[in-house]
């Protein structure tokens, strides 16, 4: 399920990222920026703004780092004009690669994007050789705890696609982009933690990898985050 695999993505991320303050930094504007761009500036209206501005603020990020991933976002830095660039390949194993970028400077950004799946053992893809497997979902992860019976019927009223509660630590819900901050905001007034929450591209056909394979997997698409051009690295890894 894809609920399913986006926590195990989640926890992966988590192990190769969290002890780099940057990278952290970076995951975190870049947060903001999607957001932004997804549901608008207006924080009261956009959850998943308001969400992603506090978790900067609580990692130390400054109100004027803040703004500027927000007016990236809306086009709003005088003489600067950024466009969103989504690159398609594959990784290690016929990996298929969802590569969504903002870039003020294509040939900048298709030259990174080359030289990373270069190094990680792939390739460049035609526009279309993999994007029919991947469809655009909300995904909402929220820590367990004395409320789970409440998210789970918050998410059920507010017509989730999918409800994954299997996990001890954790609850996965998806739900469609035109019902996320809907669904957001139900869960958010449950005072629950909310560990992750974003609209994201879900592989529909998924495929295994060994464990040679998926940290081969893993250093490319930590590799390309880590550029401020790309804002997610999406895979049909489970």
């Amino acid at each position: 399920m894809s609920g399913h695999n986006k926590w195990s993505k989640i926890k992966r991320q988590k192990g190769t990222t969290s002890a780099k303050h940057g990278a952290i930094f970076t995951k975190l504007i870049k947060a903001i920026t999607t957001a932004a761009k997804e549901g608008g500036v207006d924080i009261e209206s956009n959850i998943a703004l308001r969400l992603a501005v506090g978790k900067g603020r609580l990692s130390s990020i400054s109100d004027d780092n803040i703004q500027r991933a927000i007016d990236k976002a809306t086009g709003n830095i005088s003489g600067v004009i950024y466009e969103n660039i989504i690159y398609e390949g594959y990784g290690p194993g016929g990996v298929a690669l969802m590569i969504e970028t903002m870039t003020d400077n294509r040939n900048r950004t298709v030259a990174t994007v080359r030289h990373a799946l270069s190094k990680g053992d792939g390739s460049m893809g035609e526009s279309g050789c993999v994007s029919w497997m991947f469809e655009k979902k909300g995904i909402i992860s929220i820590e367990r705890g004395d409320l789970d019976d409440d998210v789970i019927e918050v998410a059920m009223q507010k017509s989730a696609i999918e409800i994954i509660d299997e996990y001890e630590s954790v609850i996965v819900i998806e739900v469609k982009p035109s019902g996320f901050n809907t669904m957001l905001d139900a869960i958010d007034k449950l005072d629950v933690e909310i560990l992750e929450s974003s609209i994201e591209m879900v592989a529909s056909n998924e495929i295994e990898l060994d464990e040679e394979a998926t940290k081969k997997i893993d250093a490319l698409v930590e590799r390309l985050e880590e550029d401020e051009d790309i804002q997610n690295v999406y895979t049909n890894v489970k």
